[in-house]
């Protein structure tokens, strides 16, 4: 069975040039059209449009080969601002998970990861470079109730990954693609200083009808 594929995910920014300019540094293709940009992260499309009364920050995380990380976090470190706490700046994945994750500042406080998956196959990538990055893996989203959306989820065919979901965080997907669900009064890791934005998320993976999580917040 294939795994769980982030196609597009559209989300809002307070500065379509600032996000602009930091994907073109990341190696991107980016395309401004008004007051929208267009990025391609892999397979995956983002589209930022502009929204200046957005509160909080959007996580997203990119898969890099397996075996790529020393190189990867090399790289994104002369090109972003490394996020981490006083004694570390990389990160063992939570239990089962089996990956390990590098955070970085993203524009207009995205909080970005590029993460490695284990349990995936070794791959091959260029050195120092953006053919570092895969495609976009996580996503995170703010809802009311956690639990209640994991039951929804549920009945799509989207379940928990690796561990029991509790009322303030759970990931659903697969190893390829994460919907990350958490609560608004969370915060982001590893900064604790940021809480998720409560702006619209679409997120597209190819379900055979739309799903609604919260007020503006859509699966389909």
């Amino acid at each position: 069975m294939a795994g769980m594929d982030i196609q597009q995910v559209q989300l809002t920014t307070r500065s379509v040039d600032a996000t602009a300019q930091f994907y073109e540094r990341l190696g991107c293709a980016v395309t401004v059209e008004g007051a929208a940009v267009r990025v391609a992260v892999g397979s995956t499309r983002l589209v930022f449009r502009a929204d200046d009364e957005m509160t909080g920050a959007h996580h997203l995380a990119v898969t890099i080969p397996t075996g790529s990380f020393a190189a990867a976090k090399e790289w994104v470190a002369g090109v972003a601002a490394i996020l981490g706490t006083d004694d570390a700046d990389e990160f063992e994945g939570p239990p089962n998970w089996n990956s390990r994750s590098v955070y970085f500042e993203g524009p207009d406080e995205q909080l970005l990861e590029l993460i490695e998956r284990r349990d995936l196959p070794a791959g091959v990538a260029g050195a120092g470079d953006s053919a570092l990055l895969g495609s976009v893996s996580e996503v995170g989203v703010a809802v009311p109730d956690v639990l209640a959306a994991v039951e929804v989820l549920g009945r799509h065919g989207l379940t928990p990954y690796a561990n029991a979901p509790t009322a303030g965080f759970a990931p659903v997907g697969d190893v390829h693609g994460l919907l990350i669900l958490v609560s608004p009064e969370r915060s982001w890791y590893p900064t604790l200083d940021r809480g998720p934005s409560r702006a619209p998320v679409v997120v597209d993976i190819g379900l055979a009808s739309t799903v609604e999580l919260a007020e503006g917040v859509l699966l389909r």
